[in-house]
């Protein structure tokens, strides 16, 4: 397809097609909810089979996430241990210097395919662009962003800062910009601050406006200096993420041996760790809770999506005019921009290295539980991409395999409408058959039926608990050692968040896009920092 043809529609373009599969998530959410209500009245044995099938469902869920997630927990541990700079090294020389013994097969495998099919860049001509997006954000949280891309391990004369800021932001977020780029530009290849102004034509108030504006004064860096898209893979960043030391040079050996790194993505592990000792227990949980779902979906590579930090070619982006301007979820919506721009010849490589991100924090308890909500329904509105993928997937002009679209359709929509209903029933879908039969006996026995299927699949909070300590980083100072019992017994909050920060998000975005009441700005998760001194910054 051509750039024009991977646009979102506008509001005012959207036909009765495309609005119904706008409103399909959300009817089906609804309805499956329902359906327990009105099965019981008419027919309930057959929702006490429909509920038992459905706990016994999300209990062999339950186990093979845990185990995929200590999966992805022991390869992360792996990727931190190795030395990429030999290995990339290695690549260059085209042959391995250092005992085989040091490095995982696959490298070794690796550098016997390129010596029969040789990649289109080499190590040595590989360039990184670094996009950090902030509104107004402090330097408290954006200097610990540039300084841990400083502290990599790979050479930053090779490296292009490019520091995003928003019109919006007012003046001193462009005085602060200009200052960490005057201050930091020495450090790097080149260093950029670019300004989206505001209120741009045609675009929603999000973060995907200002990071493609960054990305095409990057083109005309770029252009100016003759150095080929190709060679360039950038990454985009949030305000408060800092990469792993190893993650450049992983990006690196990744990208180079791929032989079409123009149909590939690279995604990081999010690990929302940076101020976990700082955020109340409810955010804790659920940004843990965040960090083992994406560790676990680094092992699904057919479903795993461009998310928050990821990476592509500057060639890729150009070929599909950098992110959308219309969505405020711009990074998995990159997914299927690409995807249908190179008519299905699109897939996510996985980097089992990690991107620290925040847990929510607001500064005050209540803000912060109202961030929290806030920033899980702006996740959650990636159903708008289920109406998007059936309009371009079945509906516009492409070479793409049907069963290929379909498959990956009907992943999108389950996953969501998954994410909106699975925790109200398991959580209640027990207790309705005995509120409509309280006389039978199957009925009163469900509840207790289910609650020893749920009992057992609780054991499985031993390995989150298990994970949240592994990543947990070192406790502050300022903190006393019951801090870390606090860490354990936070767990309580499960099901709370479970329901209120996944299910409930779900569900209001979805019930939002039903009634065509589009979120049509991006609003950002105010970020908030404890000092060593215990005060908090805004």
């Amino acid at each position: 397809m051509n750039v024009k043809d991977i646009e979102i529609p506008y509001e005012k373009d959207r036909g009765r097609r495309y609005r119904f599969f706008e409103v399909l998530p959300g009817a089906t959410s609804w309805s499956i909810l329902i359906l327990p209500f009105v099965l019981s009245t008419f027919v309930p044995k057959v929702v006490i089979f429909f509920i038992i099938a459905y706990l016994l469902l999300w209990f062999v869920k339950s186990i093979g996430m845990d185990v995929r997630a200590i999966q992805g927990y022991k390869k992360m541990e792996l990727y931190k241990k190795l030395n990429w700079t030999d290995m990339i090294d290695d690549l260059e020389a085209g042959k391995i210097h250092h005992s085989q013994k040091m490095y995982p097969d696959w490298h070794k495998r690796n550098i016997d395919r390129l010596a029969i099919a040789p990649a289109p860049v080499k190590p040595s001509d590989l360039i990184h662009a670094i996009i950090i997006a902030t509104y107004k954000e402090s330097r408290e949280v954006l200097e610990p962003t540039i300084q841990a891309v400083l502290e990599s391990k790979y050479d930053m004369s090779k490296v292009i800062l490019v520091l995003a800021f928003e019109e919006r932001g007012g003046p001193d977020t462009e005085v602060r910009a200009n200052q960490l780029v005057a201050e930091y530009k020495d450090k790097f290849m080149g260093a950029l601050a670019v300004k989206h102004p505001d209120n741009m034509p045609g675009e929603v108030r999000g973060k995907g406006g200002n990071i493609t504006f960054a990305g095409r004064e990057l083109e005309k860096y770029l252009k100016a200096r003759a150095i080929d898209p190709i060679r360039v893979v950038v990454t985009t960043l949030d305000s408060d993420n800092r990469p792993h030391p190893w993650y450049l040079a992983s990006v690196s050996y990744t990208y180079c041996i791929c032989p079409e790194p123009q149909y590939i993505s690279f995604q990081p592990i999010p690990i929302f760790t940076n101020n976990i000792w700082d955020a109340p227990a409810p955010m804790r949980v659920v940004a843990t809770g965040n960090s083992f779902w994406m560790t676990l979906m680094m092992l699904r590579p057919h479903i795993l999506r461009n998310f928050s930090a990821h990476a592509q070619s500057m060639q890729t982006l150009i070929d599909t005019d950098y992110w959308s301007v219309r969505t405020i979820v711009e990074d998995g919506h990159q997914f299927w921009r690409t995807y249908f721009r190179y008519e299905g010849k699109h897939e996510v490589y996985p980097i089992f290295l990690p991107i620290f991100q925040d847990a929510v924090f607001a500064g005050g308890y209540w803000k912060t539980l109202k961030a929290q909500f806030i920033q899980m329904r702006r996740w959650a509105w990636g159903a708008s991409d289920i109406a998007y993928v059936a309009d371009k997937g079945f509906f516009t002009p492409n070479t793409i395999s049907r069963f290929d679209v379909w498959a990956k359709w009907l992943r999108l929509m389950e996953g969501h409408v998954s994410w909106a209903t699975s925790a109200l029933l398991i959580a209640f879908g027990a207790l309705i058959p005995a509120l409509f039969n309280p006389k039978d006996l199957s009925s009163n026995l469900l509840p207790i039926t289910a609650s020893r299927i749920e009992t057992i699949a609780l054991a499985g909070i031993f390995v989150t608990l298990y994970f949240s300590l592994k990543i947990l980083p070192p406790k502050p100072a300022r903190y006393k050692r019951r801090r870390t019992f606090f860490m354990i017994i936070q767990w309580v909050y499960l099901p709370v968040t479970t329901i209120v920060y996944s299910g409930a998000s779900a569900l209001y975005s979805q019930t939002r896009l039903m009634f065509g009441k589009y979120l049509d700005k991006f609003d950002v998760t105010e970020k908030a920092v404890r000092t060593e001194d215990n005060k908090t910054i805004l």
